[in-house]
């Protein structure tokens, strides 16, 4: 097991600008960009890949109150966001429309992605964070939402196997990741079991990705780090980040070899922020894998034409 922490495969900063919770990084391959999130200040963010893996900032836009997760849409130019206490899809020229909302009152959307077959599968916390008090919503390509899991406390990462054959959920309330069979045919999950636990005291999980050999990358939420995974659940490497709130990891770049990090001052005033520069940066490992791009949103034309206004 190696400890990437100074020297080659360092974390290396992105960006300058300090995130208050940011989150949600995916490789938008239709376009070669990394999408972002800052959940708490409503913002959406789009950057180019130098050669080198340095970001160029594109585009960032505003949402009102919260967002939790973007991710592309086949066919489309937009993205699909989870925000607020639904879903909300946002076009390039920074014009929204809400799809629906579907999360009770006081709590709001958290981490999604979509599976092999292009539904969009989005969690949820309480506002106060109380066990329990998250869900796991389906959004089908049709438009249909259903409620797939109850009784979370933060749900948090997603992710599937390269065959497809298993959904991965980071649950960050009991700082487990779970691992479900997943039917790619209908999008159901069966048989959950406990995959690993962050040990207290090293903090919890929070974003993941899975590479292109299957391996698990989960950033640990109050743990300064990156962990890599086998399927197994066996820890693999500690990648560590220079500060303590690491969020979310995408892999992108050329080659879709480099490790894109998010972190956040969740909570922090101005005088914690200036005291902690490297708190809420965006960084970069350059890793010995390969990654995989986000999955896109691949929604029925003649639904998806309603929803557009184009119906």
């Amino acid at each position: 097991m190696s400890r990437a922490g100074s020297g080659p495969g360092a974390a290396v900063a992105c960006t300058t600008e300090q995130a208050v919770l940011g989150e949600g990084a995916r490789w938008d391959a239709r376009r070669n960009e990394l999408l972002r999130v800052d959940i708490a200040a409503g913002l959406v963010y789009r950057d180019r890949v130098a050669d080198d893996g340095g970001l160029v900032p594109i585009r960032a836009y505003t949402v009102p109150g919260t967002v939790g997760a973007i991710a592309p849409i086949h066919g489309d130019d937009g993205w699909l966001l989870a925000a607020g206490r639904g879903f909300v899809h946002l076009r390039p020229d920074g014009s929204r429309r809400t799809i629906a909302e579907v999360a009770p009152a006081g709590t709001r959307m958290n981490d999604a992605a979509c599976d092999p077959q292009g539904r969009f599968w989005a969690g949820t916390l309480a506002d106060d964070h109380r066990p329990g008090g998250g869900a796991l919503y389906r959004l089908d390509r049709d438009g249909r939402i259903e409620q797939i899991l109850d009784g979370l406390t933060i749900s948090n990462g997603l992710g599937w196997s390269p065959d497809g054959r298993t959904m991965y959920l980071a649950d960050s309330g009991p700082r487990v990741v779970l691992a479900f069979a997943f039917e790619g045919t209908q999008g159901t999950i069966s048989g959950g079991r406990e995959l690993l636990t962050i040990p207290e005291g090293v903090g919890a999980p929070d974003g993941l990705t899975v590479d292109a050999n299957g391996d698990l990358w989960v950033a640990v939420f109050g743990g300064s780090c990156v962990r890599r995974h086998t399927t197994d659940g066996t820890l693999r490497g500690v990648f560590a980040v220079p500060t303590e709130q690491v969020t979310s990891c995408a892999f992108g770049g050329p080659g879709m070899r480099y490790l894109y990090v998010t972190t956040a001052t969740e909570g922090w005033d101005a005088e914690l922020r200036r005291a902690d520069p490297a708190a809420g940066l965006v960084y970069r490992f350059a890793t010995d894998t390969v990654g995989r791009s986000a999955a896109s949103f691949r929604p029925d034309p003649a639904w998806w034409a309603s929803v557009r206004g184009t119906g």
